[in-house]
């Protein structure tokens, strides 16, 4: 998908120093998936003793 964004030319030279990448596109496409990945990580930290267990861990490790 083409999409135009008006990035700040500083922040995008910066990202990609930091990337390693050569191109804008490679840039952003690391950046947005490091940040969903960042975000599903906080989400499943929100989510820490919300869950319950029925079965021990240690014995459905071992069912296998």
């Amino acid at each position: 998908m083409k999409t135009t964004f008006d990035i700040p030319e500083e922040l995008i030279k910066e990202a990609m120093q930091v990337a390693k990448c050569k191109t804008k596109k490679d840039t952003i496409i690391i950046a947005l998936s490091d940040f969903i990945k960042k975000m599903r990580i906080e989400e499943a930290i929100q989510m820490e003793g919300k869950l319950k267990f029925e079965k021990d861990m240690e014995k459905v490790r071992h069912e296998r």
